[in-house]
């Protein structure tokens, strides 16, 4: 090849690239801190070139009148955690929780808020792990909002014990469905104007010879024990349409909370919450009722169970939410219940996969823990509810005739049957 000639790739200017870094953006910015580097591209300038995160707060002491933090440095090993005073930490959320911590702490062990001049080792253990279980749930948090395709947020709070996420639980939308089923979609929609004001034919809840669910603020107004037929993908009508509530998801903030009387997990409502609104679905691995009765001898044993019968029409079809679930799956059990479960068909008309939806059965209070009753029961004069059978099946059996275990209620209501089976 003459001098001066080469391949025209090799005659190009340089062009720029960009590789995928491992390192996560506050572990660059660390490297440039130990290194004493600035990097505008990372933020580290020469004013916070000094500045490190503070990942937990380990132990407490006071000297002279002066306060001083054991700091547990984010992205270094506890070998690093270094004694700081007060007026060094600009960590004002995570100075306010330890705090909250130790005074709690401290009233139950010592009857005393006020903290000692040194903590014992005990204490400083127990606040070492409260805040790395808060970390916890807190990623927990994050993870559930990251997955819930609803508008609702959902915040983790437990002020009770060192319990931390579920080991074995993951959020899903929309029922999963298990081996050997198949849900078939909606062959046919609606055509209204308007559903709730012009219905075309009883729009899809009179083709199926049901009754309109919701008024015009979409408050469900049929009895318990009638199924609600909402509009459909294949409906003229579009998303605001008044006879799409369900399949719109849920729309209120919610709390997964530790209860402080031995019920595990449950969850409260963190907004007000009006009569007969749509709070959430009960969500799901769809499996056969031979499935749920091999699963639920294992669940027996280990005195859980999250199986629901579907059995509108018949027993044929039963939902799990022990592994796979959304927030339903911490909803607690009580004999006065503030939620009231309805057969939902949609997308799907099959009577035998019903969505099982959760409405509020009076105004529910901001904080108020939200329940239904595992073992519910419809008005039996009502010929059409009797297909209902809301009962929560323990370990797969049917809900009603045969209870192997029985298991005692800790609702703690003034009319609590004492046994929830």
């Amino acid at each position: 090849m003459p001098e001066g000639e080469g391949r025209e790739e090799d005659r190009l200017p340089p062009q720029s690239c960009s590789v995928c870094c491992k390192s996560s953006w506050n572990q660059l910015q660390d490297l440039c801190r130990l290194a004493r580097l600035s990097c505008p591209a990372l933020g580290v300038s020469k004013r916070n070139l000094y500045d490190f995160e503070v990942e937990y707060l380990c132990d407490y002491k006071k000297i002279r009148e002066q306060e001083y933090y054991l700091v547990k440095w984010l992205g270094y090993p506890d070998t690093e955690s270094t004694w700081e005073p007060r007026q060094n930490l600009k960590c004002v959320r995570i100075l306010k929780q330890f705090h909250k911590d130790l005074e709690r702490e401290l009233l139950q062990r010592h009857h005393r808020s006020k903290p000692p001049r040194h903590l014992d080792p005990n204490l400083a253990n127990y606040l070492v792990q409260k805040a790395k279980q808060r970390r916890a749930l807190q990623r927990w948090e994050q993870e559930l909002n990251a997955k819930r395709s609803h508008l609702g947020r959902i915040t983790v709070e437990n002020e009770v014990d060192l319990d931390g996420p579920p080991r074995a639980f993951v959020y899903i939308n929309e029922y999963r469905v298990g081996e050997g089923i198949t849900l078939n979609q909606v062959a046919v929609g609606c055509e209204c104007q308007d559903c709730l004001w012009a219905p075309s034919g009883g729009c899809c809840p009179g083709a199926s010879l049901h009754k309109f669910a919701y008024n015009n603020q979409g408050q469900v107004r049929l009895r318990a024990g009638l199924p609600i037929y909402e509009c459909n993908s294949r409906c003229r009508c579009g998303y605001d349409c008044p006879n799409r509530v369900v399949q719109k998801g849920i729309c209120y903030d919610l709390c997964i909370f530790r209860t402080d009387d031995g019920r595990g997990w449950g969850v409260r409502t963190l907004e007000k919450i009006r009569k007969n609104t749509f709070v959430m679905e009960y969500v799901g691995e769809i499996i056969t009722s031979e499935e749920a009765e091999r699963r639920g001898q294992i669940y027996d044993r280990q005195g859980a169970t999250y199986l629901f019968d579907l059995d509108y029409v018949e027993d044929v079809y039963t939902v799990d939410a022990a592994y796979y679930g959304n927030i339903s799956h911490f909803v607690n059990h009580s004999c006065d219940p503030n939620l009231q479960v309805y057969n939902v068909f949609i997308d799907n008309l099959d009577e035998r996969l019903p969505r099982i939806a959760f409405f509020a059965t009076r105004t529910i209070r901001a904080g108020e823990e939200l329940t239904f009753d595992y073992n519910m029961q419809v008005d039996p004069v009502d010929m059409e509810s009797t297909r209902m059978d809301s009962n929560f099946g323990l370990a797969g059996l049917p809900g009603t005739p045969k209870k192997r275990v029985r298991i005692e209620c800790k609702c703690g209501t003034e009319s609590c049957r004492k046994y929830l089976f």
